[in-house]
């Protein structure tokens, strides 16, 4: 009787292409937690000499990140989450700026963190509105509508944010820069799916962007508030008065360690735009079919694709996929949780039903995308047979 193991079925390894606010830890951010662990253990605030390195590699932290957007340590902020982190700016600033006015103008595309944000801080206002700025069915703002509603009476904020992170749409933020600057009115612009990514620039008066996005553990993200913006805190007094409590030195370190890697790369040619074009034709042939988003690489995020598929289920297509072995999303960025149609989507008058949302990491091969476009198609099929409608 033979003694030998059964051999092991070779089973293809597991292909994430998920990686939007999660992106897989980078060694270099895990060792600077790492470190960080050992080094900044301690309260921040306290006195004796663990607590004063632990302040050092906090304030150390602030300032690469300061370095990195080109504004000053005391501008920069951190906040324990990226949600938090626009939570704040949007409550913050209107609250800081009531004498202005209560109203809040952002586009109809940016996260649900921002537009639930605004309507809160309306309702806490002395008086305005939510004012909405459609976007084209490229998910791209008309910068003259922006204009015009920024400059509208009793303005507080307005957000816009620098890409959309479900269909890659890089927004027009230089144009609404100037006109909120020319209107007096400080503009929020959510780098969190961009910065990283591609060049964010300096058209911005409040930032914020979002470590994990990038390769960083959990637990930070950043909001970077330039000198001049009134903001008034929300809260109970608290020594950190944005973010009661402030946030683990560990995870501050290694966030501003994964911003610097993602930084440095930025500029490099990114192969992710090419693995991108590769998926968009190869998922544009299917029929039925519709893929979201500019197609130009100087228009859009280089990793981000996002496609719906008529007479299937979200969730069940990102199920099946997973089964053969593919990490993806459906829905918003946002709100795939729950599965949530996607309000970005409909606001682009794009069909949402079958969504898709794609978010390449670095280090994702042509191998894996081309094995992802070859099940794709058989998944789809099967599950349009599933529900009755296999004879398109």
């Amino acid at each position: 009787m033979s003694t030998e193991p059964a051999p092991v079925p070779n089973v293809p390894p597991r292909v994430v292409l998920d990686s939007a606010g999660r992106a897989p830890v980078l060694p270099e951010a895990r060792e600077a937690y790492l470190t960080a662990l050992d080094e900044g253990w301690a309260d921040p605030r306290r006195l004796h000499s663990e607590g004063r390195r632990a302040r050092a590699l906090l304030d150390g932290a602030r300032e690469a990140v300061a370095a990195l957007v080109g504004a000053r340590t005391e501008e920069v902020d951190l906040a324990p989450s990226h949600t938090a982190a626009l939570h704040g700016a949007v409550r913050t600033v209107a609250r800081g700026r009531r004498r202005a006015g209560g109203s809040v103008v952002t586009s109809a595309v940016e996260r649900m963190a921002v537009l639930d944000a605004a309507d809160l801080a309306v309702s806490e206002g002395p008086g305005g509105t939510r004012v909405t700025v459609a976007v084209d069915r490229l998910g791209r703002v008309d910068p003259g509508a922006f204009a015009e509603a920024v400059a509208g009476p009793g303005v507080a904020l307005a957000a816009l944010q620098h890409a959309n992170g479900e269909v890659g749409a890089l927004q027009p933020v230089e144009q609404a820069h100037a006109a909120a600057r020319a209107a007096g009115v400080p503009l929020l612009v959510d780098a969190g799916s961009s910065s990283g990514h591609v060049p964010v620039g300096d058209a911005w008066d409040v930032l914020t962007l979002d470590p994990g996005d990038v390769g960083a553990p959990p637990g930070v993200a950043v909001l970077v508030t330039r000198a001049g913006v009134r903001r008034s805190p929300v809260g109970p007094p608290d020594e950190d008065r944005w973010f009661p409590g402030g946030v683990a030195v560990p995870a501050a370190l290694a966030a501003a360690v994964a911003l610097q890697h993602a930084h440095a790369r930025v500029r490099a040619d990114d192969d992710r735009a090419a693995l991108v074009d590769r998926v968009r034709d190869r998922v544009s042939a299917l029929p039925l079919v519709d893929v979201a988003g500019p197609a130009a690489h100087g228009e859009r995020l280089p990793h981000v694709l996002t496609f719906s598929c008529l007479y299937v289920d979200g969730e069940a297509v990102v199920t099946a996929l997973d089964r053969a072995g593919f990490a993806v999303a459906s829905g918003s960025a946002c709100t795939s949780a729950t599965q949530t149609p996607s309000h970005v989507l409909a606001a682009m008058g794009l069909l949402s039903q079958g969504n898709v949302r794609l978010s390449l990491p670095r280090g994702t091969t042509a191998a894996d995308v081309d094995r992802f476009c070859d099940v794709l198609p058989g998944v789809v099929a099967g599950l349009r047979r599933d529900a009755g409608a296999g004879d398109l």
